[in-house]
């Protein structure tokens, strides 16, 4: 199966670079990968850094809002697998074999999606993290395996099939940037399997809690997460301190 790098980035040139050597690395010798950038109404140099790879292709979206620049990576790709990954990650080694591994045994699965170890925050914030992906999965349980209404998708590390994409419509762009993994998770439930995984992780920078707080990101997260699950929408439309890739 074919593997398609969506990495959407909005003025990120502090650490696109290092996000697409790491992909670039994990690829290696693959010949069934690529990897599409979307330059999302950047206004510094992202554009620039990112057409420096070969392998990159760069595509603009002016439209500023995660949602829409996934959507542009998904229309601007042609794998039957689709990762959504975030311009301040790191890959780290196996990570593409986790994911044909998990496809390739079950043909059911349409999202495949796991937790984000923060590379540069502190040992206090990683605990808390720790405890956060807990209760997380303890959700997930409950939701998909129990209930039944629902699963658990983590922004920037998640891959789904393109059909499955298809088969709901595509991103919505009403997304701009909180909720927009809960709603793919509560729309594409509805056509597959979801699975959340606490061992398929990637490494990111955790720069939003670093410069929020964890105590803000702990209330402003839950209640976006729960606003979109009851009404179908973001109870707060953007982030409006880093745009890390959204």
């Amino acid at each position: 199966m074919k593997l398609s790098f969506v990495i959407p980035a909005r003025n990120e040139e502090s650490v696109i670079k290092q996000c697409l050597e790491s992909v670039i690395k994990e690829i290696g010798n693959r010949t069934d990968c690529e990897i599409v950038v979307v330059n999302n109404a950047s206004t510094d140099e992202t554009k620039v850094i990112a057409s420096r790879f070969a392998q990159v292709k760069v595509v603009d979206e002016p439209r500023k809002g995660l949602s829409q620049a996934r959507q542009t990576g998904l229309e601007n790709t042609s794998g039957e697998l689709v990762a959504n990954v975030d311009a301040d990650v790191i890959m780290p080694e196996g990570w593409i074999n986790k994911v044909l591994l998990a496809f390739d045994a079950d043909p059911k699965l349409v999202c495949f999606s796991g937790r984000q170890v923060y590379f540069d925050s502190s040992a206090v914030v990683r605990f808390l993290i720790i405890i956060y992906y807990g209760l997380t999965y303890v959700s997930y349980l409950i939701n998909s395996r129990i209930l039944k209404v629902g699963s658990v998708v983590i922004g920037g590390n998640y891959v789904v099939r393109r059909t499955a994409m298809e088969a709901i419509g595509g991103f919505n762009p009403k997304f701009v940037f909180y909720g927009e993994d809960v709603d793919i998770a509560r729309r594409i439930y509805k056509v597959g399997k979801v699975v959340f995984s606490l061992k398929f992780y990637i490494y990111a920078s955790g720069r939003r809690v670093n410069q929020d707080g964890i105590w803000k990101m702990a209330f402003i997260y839950p209640i976006n997460y729960f606003w979109t699950i009851f009404f179908g929408k973001p109870f707060t439309k953007e982030y409006t301190n880093v745009r890390a890739g959204k």
